[in-house]
């Protein structure tokens, strides 16, 4: 394939493309999908995100007079779990796509928690905020679409005050090769024909099925967080992992 000027490559999903083009095709799909991305997520998993992404406030025991930073936040999920658990903190989400962000301002618990609640059109990798301004860093299901991954770690670890707690969760690797194949077979198979029928758009659920694929497995995304500098990092498998949370803190 024909390379950009610093020959530098990446994957969107298992194709192979310029750095320089992938954020823009990335912010193309979540545009796509975004009036029926929180609908495809129940559809997709069942509801079980919605236990995943309680199992991450769990872990993240959110406190009152915290400021997190949500990025790839979307629709405001884990941003409005955050706040409800914590009355007095406050949070600012954080994503590339405007159309995503808008459908979070949409839903009522935008409305309730506005006081608390900020909403910015940003890049996870150059973060428009000071150094140690930050308690708690989430990241849900979006780190898998940044065009480098260890610059938005190093990011987060700027961000951060010290004894910030970074987490994510992400979608992992199952243990055992059968039941991967099986939920390989579900995933590219289901996934894409469902995008059509409830969004009208199978290439863009495409993608976030390849996207999966081609995300490092726990163990060695646990590595890229130690080596941006986080202390204590630890994962926790979900659904035998086919998600996992990452948590690492800043020292």
């Amino acid at each position: 394939m024909m390379r950009g000027t610093d020959g530098k490559t990446t994957h969107f999903g298992f194709r192979e493309v310029e750095e320089s083009r992938k954020a823009g095709m990335v912010h193309g799909v979540f545009s796509s999908v975004a009036g029926k991305y929180d609908l495809m997520n129940d559809l997709m998993s069942a509801g079980i995100h919605r236990i995943w992404k309680d199992a991450m406030m769990d872990w993240l025991a959110p406190r009152s007079g915290q400021l997190l930073l949500d990025v790839a936040g979307g629709t405001g999920d884990i941003a409005f779990r955050f706040l409800e658990r914590a009355p007095e903190a406050r949070a600012v989400v954080l994503d590339m796509t405007e159309a995503m962000l808008e459908e979070g301002r949409r839903r009522a618990e935008a409305a309730a928690l506005a006081d608390r609640l900020e909403w910015v059109v940003g890049d996870a990798m150059a973060l428009p905020f000071a150094d140690a301004r930050f308690d708690r860093y989430t990241i849900s299901f979006g780190i898998r679409n940044v065009t480098r991954i260890a610059d938005a770690l190093a990011e987060a670890f700027r961000v951060l005050r010290p004894g910030g707690r970074l987490m994510v969760l992400e979608f992992g690797r199952l243990p055992n090769e059968a039941l991967q194949k099986l939920y390989d077979l579900y995933s590219f198979n289901v996934i894409p024909r469902m995008g059509q029928l409830v969004a009208n758009d199978s290439d863009s659920y495409r993608y976030l099925v390849e996207s999966i694929r081609r995300f490092p497995d726990q163990e060695s995304f646990a590595g890229m967080i130690r080596d941006a500098g986080f202390a204590n990092v630890k994962y926790r498998n979900l659904s035998m992992g086919i998600a996992a949370l990452h948590s690492g803190w800043k020292i």
